[in-house]
């Protein structure tokens, strides 16, 4: 991996965009590709725009990018936006909680392909090329996850 302090934008760093605290448990490496380095850059600049959204509060990423490995060991999705590093899943405490966060993005965030509040816990924003406009919150039921239509 290329030097993990290098600035992709002006508050997000590679090793915040790379950081998996399942992958650091479990020893797994989340090497990444060139392109989905330069890919890293242009959802940075996305995540700018999130930030400016919720009145230039910091933001802790959660999770960026995801190799095959950590993706498969967080239990993630085969198709996730995460594998190709288009992806983020945050918080924003100091503007309010993950449904908050989701809410106001989902009325003010322009493009995008994915928001979705996740477990009452994280807020899921994809900048996938589908550009879907999917607005979505996901709950456990029964040990599943399920995904239904809105924030909250």
């Amino acid at each position: 991996m290329n030097n993990p302090s290098q600035r992709l934008s002006a508050h997000f760093t590679l090793a915040e965009m790379t950081h998996s605290a399942t992958a650091a448990r479990k020893g797994i490496a989340n090497v990444l590709t060139p392109e989905i380095e330069r890919q890293l850059f242009l959802t940075a600049d996305r995540m700018e725009g999130v930030r400016a959204l919720l009145g230039d509060k910091p933001i802790s990423v959660l999770s960026g990018y995801r190799s095959e490995a950590v993706n498969k060991a967080v239990g993630g999705s085969k198709t996730s936006a995460h594998r190709t590093g288009h992806a983020v899943d945050f918080i924003c405490p100091s503007f309010g909680t993950p449904a908050q966060v989701a809410a106001h993005l989902a009325k003010h965030l322009t493009s995008y392909d994915q928001i979705i509040e996740e477990f009452g816990q994280w807020v899921h924003v994809g900048f996938g090329p589908q550009k879907r406009m999917q607005k979505l919150t996901a709950k456990k039921v029964g040990g599943r996850t399920v995904y239904s239509q809105g924030i909250g």
